[in-house]
């Protein structure tokens, strides 16, 4: 998979493109991530990318010029069809099955913005348009780092383990178990009975429960878009049955 990588800030992404998995990935050709400079596409000496807005207000806005050409240009240096992807606010929600869809295209081009946002009339040059939450950043570095990372390991051959990667935190809709490691006991904190007792069945059993129960505690949010069996509803109505007894227990403890 390529990668391309449209931005004013090409030197934020040394740190994280050249650690980890992302850097392991790209040593082997798995992944090929490339930084273009927005600034490279203008027409002055100064190298101009933004300019006050029609109507006033505050701020500044990126001129669709050097954005279109840039896209123009980079879409051009590959044979392969490339999804381009605009970083901002008002794009969908970025999650784990836009990720996996990411995933499956050959190229992908990514426009990380700054200032107040984009010339509108950018958007007619692209095909799609994400946001990564609801909260305002100064950028669409990070972003675009979000979603390289996320989009990367889903890439066949990416991860070493790819039971590792259908069992992570949103793979399928819940949120991940509880992980133990040596030792046994950590002042005063044991690992459960279940995990030492050999039995795979068992623990298969108590995994699911824990992820129903993480998610239902943490992210009720995203049991709505998880399909239960059989055994997960038994499984649920056991996890709000306990919480139900812990909250009666609670209030019927004695204040100090």
């Amino acid at each position: 998979m390529r990668i391309d990588i449209l931005t004013l800030f090409p030197e934020m992404f040394a740190g994280p493109f050249s650690e980890s998995i992302l850097k392991r990935a790209s040593d082997k050709g798995l992944i090929e991530i490339r930084l273009y400079q927005i600034r490279d596409y203008t027409h002055d000496k100064h190298h101009v990318v933004d300019d006050t807005p029609y109507g006033g207000g505050a701020g500044m806005v990126m001129k669709p010029g050097p954005v279109v050409e840039a896209i123009e240009a980079v879409k051009g240096l590959s044979g392969d069809e490339a999804r381009v992807i605009l970083l901002s606010p008002s794009g969908r929600l970025f999650n784990e099955a836009i990720a996996a869809d990411l995933a499956s295209k050959p190229r992908l081009i990514l426009i990380a913005g700054h200032y107040e946002g984009f010339d509108e009339r950018v958007r007619a040059f692209i095909d799609d348009e994400l946001s990564i939450g609801d909260y305002v950043l100064s950028g669409g570095e990070i972003p675009a780092m979000v979603i390289v990372d996320a989009v990367s390991r889903l890439v066949p051959g990416v991860l070493g383990s790819e039971e590792s990667q259908v069992e992570e935190s949103h793979s399928q809709g819940l949120l991940e178990y509880p992980h133990y490691t040596r030792p046994p006991e950590f002042r005063g904190l044991p690992v459960p009975e279940v995990l030492l007792s050999g039995n795979h069945a068992k623990i298969a059993k108590w995994r699911r429960k824990e992820s129903l129960k993480r998610t239902f505690e943490h992210r009720p949010d995203l049991m709505e878009n998880v399909t239960l069996s059989k055994t997960d509803q038994k499984l649920l109505a056991e996890i709000k049955s306990e919480s139900d007894s812990e909250m009666r227990e609670r209030l019927a403890e004695p204040e100090a």
